[in-house]
């Protein structure tokens, strides 16, 4: 029963890296195919910052596979929609 909880646990874990991409998607939709500048350039450097020291974190210390993943795909997604708002703020 453990081991079965601990698998639904990692699978669920697992998703969550997929579930934040997608939430991301409409952002960098907006950002880079309409221009529309829809994300605070402020909050998305706090949670970029948080994510690469995440991100970091679970590169150099702790040795977990997918946890190194679902923190980068979080990193790398807040650094995209921070990357194009400001472009897109020097654009316009």
């Amino acid at each position: 029963m453990k081991e079965l909880l601990l698998q639904i646990l990692v699978i669920a874990y697992g998703a969550t890296g997929v579930v934040g991409l997608v939430g991301y998607w409409p952002t960098i939709r907006d950002l880079y195919h309409h221009k529309k500048p829809s994300a605070n350039i402020s909050s998305y450097i706090l949670w970029s910052s948080t994510g690469g020291i995440g991100f970091l974190y679970a590169v150099f210390i702790l040795p977990d596979l997918l946890l190194r993943i679902v923190s980068g795909i979080n990193f790398f997604a807040c650094l995209v929609v921070l990357i194009l708002s400001i472009g897109l703020k020097q654009k316009g």
